[in-house]
């Protein structure tokens, strides 16, 4: 095919001045094409480049520029024909930018302006469709329906798709039928055949083709391969291979023992072939268990429960093995389900006796007498062979001998005495070993308490402040009692109650026991404080212990006002009497005026008797222990002769027909006899006389009185150490002071000058106090 561009101009000169004038360009372009692949031996004529200007006389040379100028594309400069030098290929470059011109062959000067133009390479079906992605891989459910979708294939075509049919694909199936198809437009391929079961086959392997041209004949082909796996469903249940299982089983074995596994196939995969294994209720099921191996869904059997040979030989029982995950589109298919029988054989073993009990407790009181049985173990040999059984004590758990063990009957007794504030609990181990095999033994854990005698009466268990309304109802529970006592245990220990031999006549009050616990009830109406305000109730408490204390409380009841509810009010008996309608604040007035009243009253009285009082030692009301005071003052330290200890006697002593101070005198009683002569030197025998006179003396009160004698010399550095003094309210002569001696001259000055104004005498005597006691019998 030839493009021809032809092209007008015109060219004039202005008065012969040989010069040019600008005319209007009139080049007419189109569109060049060269077709692709071309074979021929000659260069492939692509098109012609003329113009106006040009008018044969060979004076316009043409010139080309651009992509593939001068080596794919050539001009020849006279005629403008253009060739292309060698075979192009539309899928490397589809076309060509190129610039033309047209110059003065003489002087090299353009007559046209430069102008571009394009060269297409036209297209020829050179490439056949390629699957890019190939080769593909696809999965399908198993009995999937007809027409399921199984994946899509798409084929390219490097052709030009805007040029003829090149590049129109068609898709077909070379190989994969009956099984799939495709769909010639999308490249959709589907399930052709129903039912197709995995378990069957599993892996196809489809070829496509995909062929430009629309298909027709002569058109380019590419294929590409698809492995198609059909996967699992749920459709195949679990099959025992058979319907019963054999095992056997160990007397011996310890629970959690595996006796065997047996398995359900299942022809499906993955979790579709996951199975769950379950025993059915029936003989012997609940002495055994099955669990799944989560890796091979194998069934193991394990030991539930210890078998024994001598009370059962065999056990039967049937095994059920379902799918874990159920496809509900093939519940039709039947139960997905099956089941087997069991039969688990157990052996005979040689075992160690058996005890009755997995542990024994005894109780035995303290100081229990030796040989007493206090309990009793059981052992037995449960082989088909029994063999006897003898008993002993772990030397290692009785270090003490604490007790001893019957051999043969088992039967375990004291062999000491016990004592519970030592040792309040033992724990032994008795040891059962077959005659027959003596290897064969058992142990087991003996508990004996030691327990506490019961010594300790029980009482109530707080005070009780009871009390009982005046409108008490017939039967009624005014109070709750309860107990405790010292006796171990602190908690638990049972108390009952009741009333004593000669209470039982109780015409107001009985009581009522409950669990632990006593009610005190009424046994009449009408109770009143006016009439008896305080009843006394004797409660008998006896407790559970061994043995048995008892002991009788009394139960405070008073009787006291309360409101309609039972609440207490008051349960003063002198409330009663109180004027109807008087305000709480007027009883307080009253009482307070009443106090104080009575308070003025007693401190009259005690001004009053404070002046009438008596000294002490001359009260004749004073009945208390008296201290009796000698005080006459002696020379102090510088008296340093030697005097006559006669003078220390009580000066007052001496009068005739003077009753004691420190005793009421009564009438008729006998007068004293005279003391000792005041020049008796002999102070023991003063001292003794009246000890004697007190003795003999009944009227004399029954308690011991206490006479000091303290005598105070004078002249010391310190001056007087002595406090004391003496009131004496009767008036004496002390004229006989001056009969005593040179050194009590002194004294009997002070005494002789101031005998009517001064009662209080102080005596000291050098270093000396004498005290006697007087005994009353």
């Amino acid at each position: 095919m030839t493009l021809f561009l032809s092209g007008m101009s015109t060219a004039s000169q202005n008065g012969g001045s040989g010069g040019f004038q600008r005319v209007k360009r009139g080049w007419v372009w189109n569109q060049f094409f060269v077709l692709e692949e071309y074979m021929g031996s000659d260069p492939q004529y692509v098109g012609k480049l003329h113009t106006d200007l040009d008018k044969g006389d060979s004076a316009v040379k043409y010139t080309l520029s651009g992509e593939g100028a001068g080596t794919i594309f050539t001009i020849d400069q006279t005629t403008g024909d253009i060739h292309a030098l060698r075979s192009l290929d539309r899928e490397e470059k589809p076309y060509y930018t190129l610039r033309a011109q047209a110059v003065d062959i003489d002087t090299n000067h353009p007559l046209e302006p430069e102008s571009e133009f394009v060269i297409k390479v036209q297209d020829i079906n050179d490439n056949e469709p390629k699957f890019l992605e190939g080769p593909y891989t696809a999965s399908v459910p198993e009995m999937s329906p007809v027409g399921t979708y199984v994946t899509k294939v798409t084929a390219s075509d490097a052709d030009d798709p805007t040029y003829g049919n090149s590049a129109r694909v068609v898709y077909s199936i070379l190989h994969g039928q009956p099984y799939f198809s495709v769909d010639p437009k999308t490249g959709v391929i589907r399930t052709a055949l129903p039912n197709m079961d995995r378990e069957v086959k599993e892996l196809y392997q489809v070829l496509i083709q995909a062929k430009d041209m629309g298909g027709q004949l002569g058109g380019l082909a590419g294929t590409t391969t698809i492995n198609i796996t059909l996967s699992d469903v749920n459709d195949n249940p679990p099959r025992f291979a058979k319907s019963i299982f054999h095992f056997r089983v160990s007397e011996s074995n310890n629970v959690g023992t595996i006796v065997g596994t047996i398995k359900a196939h299942d022809l499906d995969i993955g979790k579709n072939a996951e199975i769950d294994y379950s025993i059915i209720p029936g003989d012997g099921g609940a002495m055994f268990d099955i669990t799944t191996n989560e890796h091979n869904q194998e069934g193991i059997i394990v030991l539930r429960q210890l078998v024994d040979y001598e009370t059962k030989k065999a056990y039967t029982f049937k095994v059920e093995a379902s799918n874990a995950h159920l496809d509900p589109r093939f519940h039709g298919y039947g139960p997905f389900k099956d089941m087997a029988t069991i039969k688990i054989t157990v052996m005979d073993e040689d075992e160690p006796p058996v005890f009755t009990k997995p542990s024994y407790t005894m109780d035995v009181y303290e100081d229990t007498p030796l040989g007493i049985i206090i309990g009793a173990v059981t052992a037995q040999d449960l082989d088909a062979g029994s063999s006897p059984v003898r008993y002993s004590i772990d030397w290692k758990s009785d270090l003490d001998s604490f007790f001893e063990i019957d051999p043969v009957k088992g039967t375990i007794s004291t062999n000491e005495l016990l004592d519970r504030e030592s040792i309040a609990q033992h724990n032994i181990t008795v040891v059962a070993t077959k005659v027959k095999n003596p290897v064969q033994t058992s142990r087991v854990a003996v508990t004996v308490h030691v327990l506490d005698i019961n010594e300790f009466p029980p009482e109530f268990a707080i005070p009780y402040e009871t009390f009982v309304c005046e409108g008490a109802k017939l039967g009624q529970v005014i109070q709750v009692i309860s107990a405790k006592d010292q006796d171990l245990p602190m908690s638990g220990q049972m108390f009952s109650f009741r009333l004593p031999q000669e209470g039982m006549k109780n015409k107001n009050f009985t009581i009522k026991d409950f669990d632990n616990t006593a009610g005190i009830v009424t046994l009449r109406t009408g109770f009143r404080r006016r009439s008896q305000e305080i009843y006394r109730l004797p409660v008998v408490i006896e407790d559970g212990g061994y043995p048995a204390q008892s002991s009788t409380s009394t139960l405070t009841i008073r009787v006291c006002g309360c409101d309609s509810e039972g609440s207490l009010l008051t349960c003063s008996a002198e409330a009663i009497f109180l004027p109807v309608g008087l305000s709480t604040g007027a009883l307080i007035a009253i009482l307070n005026s009443c106090v104080l009243l009575l308070v003025i009253v007693v401190l009259y009285v005690g001004v009053r008797r404070q002046k009438k009082k008596e000294t002490l030692m001359t009260s004749k009301e004073d009945i208390r222990d008296n201290v009796i005071h000698y005080d006459d003052e002696g020379g102090g330290e510088e008296d340093t002769h030697a005097f006559d200890l006669g003078t220390l006697r009580n000066p007052k002593a001496i009068k005739e027909n003077l009753f004691r101070r420190d005793v009421k005198p009564e009438a008729g009683s006998t007068p004293r006899p005279p003391i000792a002569s005041q020049d008796s030197a002999d102070i023991q025998s003063f001292i003794s006389q009246r000890l004697q006179e007190h003795d003999d003396d009944t009227s004399a009160p029954p308690y011991d009185s206490l006479a000091t004698y303290a005598y105070e010399g004078e002249g010391s550095v310190v001056e007087s150490l002595s406090s004391i003094e003496s009131l004496n309210e009767t008036e004496e002569d002390f004229d006989y002071l001056s009969e005593w001696g040179p050194r009590f001259k002194t004294l009997a000055g002070i005494f002789g000058e101031h005998s009517e104004s001064q009662r209080n005498i102080t005596s000291t005597v050098t270093g000396t106090t004498i005290t006697t006691t007087e005994n009353r019998h």
